[in-house]
């Protein structure tokens, strides 16, 4: 088992932004890096699209703007969207220079096209970038003489001293899972990166880790959170969506790949005037529109108008998952359907990183930095992921020096919960991600989300009477299980609770009661403030 550790920076996550945090701040500070399962088990190495940039001269920041702008309905802040968009390049040519090859044509790097964007901007690695980053940032880590990094180990819950009035975060409590014990982890700061939380839904292109740990232990700790209603469903994972859903990625549309009825026509001229390149939000409420009227299960994208040379260069992993599938892209239609995949909300922070918690930061998906709005434009969040996690590793590298280090021991550790039944466990947990699918899906009903509040209240009593009378077991992996369950009811209820007041229709947010904007009332972000 890990001793009790001290740190300059504890980071949390070990995701693109985890990653680029830490190799960023390991240049002047000592960091401890803990990830609850292998570090390339994460959204970014899921990720195929690419990352949104502004590097053809052809190009422009504004123009880049202005699609996040329209695909954010009207709450996207516009300073933080400029501070995202005109990094962009800056960040392209970090990772580069960390190791990532991106798909070249004709000298200069290969750009593609997605829903949502005027000009072809998505930086690429043919249809696995998620993984060609993941895979460089995790190399340079791994031979960081001043990163440690604890591997299957999961964050409790966050660590706090009072220093001059306030509750400032210190380090964290960590579950060592083989060990089946709590580690006090000491930090002068921490940075929260711990993913985003799609995976409390039964369909979803994450992975079973995705829990919405960051959001949990961020409300835990005292951090304000926002736009928590704002879950974005890709239009099109392969069906069947299993509990880990294929996702089809958007640039294969962006490539001319259509969408298609079960008659065979082509059907998103009747919802956008962008077709098939309309923003997700827009595409996702079609496509469940087409599977409702018509009782299928499912559309098809159809690819088969594109050359084979250009699939086998550009969506090699796709050609690769549909072949195992017994569909041969190339001469078949593909089924597809919505899966959730994206939490726009989350720890609300500023431009830096630092959320409402001294001491306290926080970047990538688990973070809300403003910059998505109701509906984030593809390819932003890889993009958002480096920018924002360099602009906080600037700010805590130039704070650092004038924080001293913690106390000591902050307290007791978290209640053991290794002695959770574990069928209860699974059980509660699946009821929940269909609770969640049934109740706060694509397309919601006011009496829908009132059921859904009413049973998650259910589920938090059972969890509180089951605790009260549970003993120790001493196995790790069963308390951990039962950590990302009542982060995952945690999450729920943020998500509920904001989707709840906002009385309107905005981007992913669709509520039939009220199916129009209403710019009066609910021009602005919804926040979740802990109780002081």
């Amino acid at each position: 088992m890990v001793a009790n550790l001290d740190t300059d920076v504890l980071v949390i996550g070990s995701g693109i932004a985890g990653l680029t945090f830490a190799l960023r701040v390991a240049e002047f500070h000592d960091v401890v890096l803990v990830t609850k399962k292998a570090r390339l088990d994460s959204n970014t190495n899921y990720a195929q699209g690419g990352i949104a940039a502004v590097v053809d001269r052809n190009d422009s920041f504004d123009r880049h703007v202005e699609d996040t702008l329209h695909a954010g309905a009207g709450l996207c802040h516009r300073h933080r969207v400029e501070a995202l968009v005109k990094y962009g390049p800056q960040a392209v040519a970090d990772l580069i220079e960390w190791g990532v090859r991106f798909s070249e044509k004709g000298g200069s790097l290969a750009l593609g096209i997605e829903g949502g964007h005027s000009h072809a901007r998505i930086v690429h690695s043919r249809d696995h970038t998620g993984s060609a980053i993941e895979s460089a940032l995790d190399e340079a880590v791994e031979v960081h003489p001043r990163i440690r990094t604890l591997e299957d180990h999961m964050v409790l819950s966050l660590r706090s001293e009072c220093s001059e009035g306030r509750s400032r975060c210190v380090g964290a409590w960590v579950l060592d899972v083989e060990a089946g014990a709590a580690v006090e982890v000491s930090a002068r700061a921490t940075m929260l990166a711990a993913g985003g939380s799609a995976a409390i839904y039964c369909h979803t292109t994450n992975p079973s880790i995705a829990t919405g740990d960051g959001a949990a232990l961020g409300y835990g700790a005292g951090a304000i959170l926002a736009n928590m209603e704002f879950i974005q469903f890709h239009p099109t994972a392969l069906y069947p969506a299993e509990e880990h859903a294929f996702l089809i990625s958007e640039a294969l549309r962006g490539e001319g790949a259509v969408l298609r009825s079960q008659d065979g026509d082509a059907f998103m001229s009747q919802y956008d005037p962008r077709g098939d390149l309309a923003p997700r939000d827009i595409v996702a409420r079609a496509v469940h529109s087409e599977m409702k009227n018509s009782g299928n299960p499912h559309v098809w994208l159809d690819a088969t108008n594109l050359s084979a040379e250009l699939l086998e260069t550009r969506f090699p992993s796709i050609l690769k998952s549909c072949h195992e599938k017994g569909i041969d892209v190339r001469n078949e239609l593909i089924p597809v359907v919505p899966a959730a995949h994206y939490m726009c909300g989350g720890i609300w922070t500023d431009t830096d990183g630092r959320t409402s918690v001294p001491g306290l930061f926080a970047a990538g998906e688990c973070a809300c930095t403003g910059v998505h709005g109701a509906n984030r434009l593809a390819s932003n969040s890889l993009l958002e992921a480096v920018v924002f996690a360099e602009r906080a590793a600037s700010r805590m590298v130039q704070e650092l020096p004038f924080i001293s280090a913690p106390r000591g021991s902050t307290g007791s550790p978290p209640p053991d919960l290794s002695g959770f039944p574990s069928d209860d466990l699974q059980g509660v947990r699946q009821g929940l991600r269909q609770l969640m699918w049934d109740k706060l899906g694509i397309v919601r009903t006011l009496e829908e989300m009132r059921e859904g509040s009413a049973r998650l209240s259910k589920l938090r009593q059972w969890w509180s009477t089951v605790q009260a009378e549970i003993a120790s077991s001493g196995d790790g992996l069963r308390w951990a299980e039962a950590a990302e369950l009542l982060n995952m009811l945690d999450v729920a209820s943020f998500i509920l609770r904001c989707a709840l007041w906002r009385r309107e229709s905005r981007g992913l947010h669709y509520v039939t009661d009220y199916p129009h904007k209403d710019n009066e009332c609910f021009l602005r972000d919804s926040f979740i403030t802990p109780a002081q």
